[in-house]
């Protein structure tokens, strides 16, 4: 019998009552997923290890392994623990894959059964596979081909495959966040990350109306769209925000360089006014140090006092070229995003505003109360298995 074996990572080292949470709300994660494809299956937890059992354990493999708090997951056949069955099937796996001359190790397991050491359990499968294929040759360090035997108390497992999963904590550990989401590359990755360390999101766009390109709302919620994919089964809500009178007034201001660290204000002035009537912990920004004239360590300075919650900055030690590999990994790059310019950003933006001129600069705008009434015109979409609908 063939079943379905996911593997965790730092979730095993919590207290009892905390993993027994995370493994819970994990496993409801992961039915909710296969539930979405279509896939009847079965969970067991034990200790260590999630299975699953299932008709379509290969397509229930590669599902599981997106969940997020699922280091890999491997399509195992299910023995007995007894050392000879292990062995036997062991050997059938190795048939399959293992050629004359290539080299191979195997990595054994055993927990909860007595008889035998994992030492012993792996020279035995060794031993039987070089009794069959006696012109492979084993190396412990870096095989050709590997397989995995585990003899637990619930019975045996053999499998020579791993599937890689995101890692990190289940989706919906760690309490609400609000990320900001635009059309670009940095913040798709940066609420990703906040998910896969277990937050719920909630994303908020901040739409320049004329002052922004023709495709930037297109591609917003294409990103939206993509990143729900990651959470299947779960709804994703985007909150876009009109941005267009505050343009308009930073606009008529005699100083253009300071507009994209009034612009970086104006953002978290409204959506602190969001996440705290949502009840959202915390704000999520793509911020990366260096970058871009707004995020030097002087304006970012400057800036983040707009806040009355905290910004956590997934990105911020991230090389572009790492963000952009992510964006990739995760589905979210986009190669030709079309006309998303900002016509109101400046030639020459300053690196370093004086936090006294940009507040005097607010008060002549009246940015708090902009700010407010921005927050008061959002729309309202909602992501559901790659499926954006406007909710209101």
């Amino acid at each position: 019998m063939e079943a379905v074996m996911v593997r965790y990572g730092e979730i095993f080292l919590k207290s009892e009552t905390v993993k027994r949470r995370y493994i819970s709300i994990m496993t409801g994660n992961i039915g909710l997923a296969l539930e979405t494809e279509g896939l009847t299956h079965r969970i067991e937890t034990h200790r260590g290890r999630i299975m699953i059992y299932g008709d379509e354990p290969r397509r229930i493999a590669v599902v599981a392994a997106k969940t997020f708090g699922v280091v890999g997951t491997s399509v195992c056949t299910v023995t007995s623990a007894d050392i000879e069955e292990l062995a036997a099937t062991a050997v059938e796996h190795a048939e399959r894959h293992l050629r004359p001359g290539m080299s191979f190790g195997v990595r054994a397991r055993r927990s909860g059964v007595e008889g035998f050491s994992s030492q012993e359990l792996a020279a035995a499968v060794g031993s039987a596979v070089l009794d069959r294929i006696p012109e492979a040759r084993v190396d412990l360090t870096t095989p050709d081909y590997e397989i995995f035997v585990e003899a637990r108390e619930y019975g045996g497992l053999v499998y020579d495959e791993r599937i890689p999963g995101p890692g990190g904590l289940p989706y919906g550990t760690q309490g609400e966040v609000m990320a900001l989401l635009s059309e670009g590359i940095d913040s798709p990755v940066a609420s990703w990350l906040m998910m896969r360390r277990g937050c719920l999101v909630v994303h908020v766009n901040m739409h320049g109306g004329r002052f922004g390109g023709a495709d930037a709302e297109k591609n917003v919620l294409a990103n939206h769209a993509r990143l729900s994919l990651w959470v299947p089964g779960h709804a994703l809500d985007l909150l876009v925000v009109e941005m267009e009178p505050f343009f308009t007034a930073i606009t008529g201001l005699k100083e253009p360089r300071y507009r994209c660290v009034l612009c970086k204000r104006f953002m978290l002035r409204v959506a602190s006014l969001l996440a705290t009537e949502r009840g959202a912990a915390a704000l999520v920004s793509g911020d990366n140090l260096g970058q871009v004239a707004s995020q030097t360590l002087a304006n970012m300075a400057v800036i983040a006092p707009a806040a009355t919650v905290p910004v956590l900055r997934p990105l911020i030690g991230f090389d572009k070229e790492e963000v952009v590999d992510r964006a990739r990994a995760i589905g979210t790059f986009q190669a030709r995003p079309g006309d998303v310019g900002c016509t109101v950003a400046p030639r020459y933006p300053s690196t370093a505003a004086p936090a006294e001129t940009i507040v005097k600069l607010e008060e002549k705008i009246d940015a708090a109360g902009l700010a407010e009434r921005a927050a008061a015109t959002v729309r309202r979409y909602r992501a559901r298995n790659g499926v954006v609908e406007e909710v209101g």
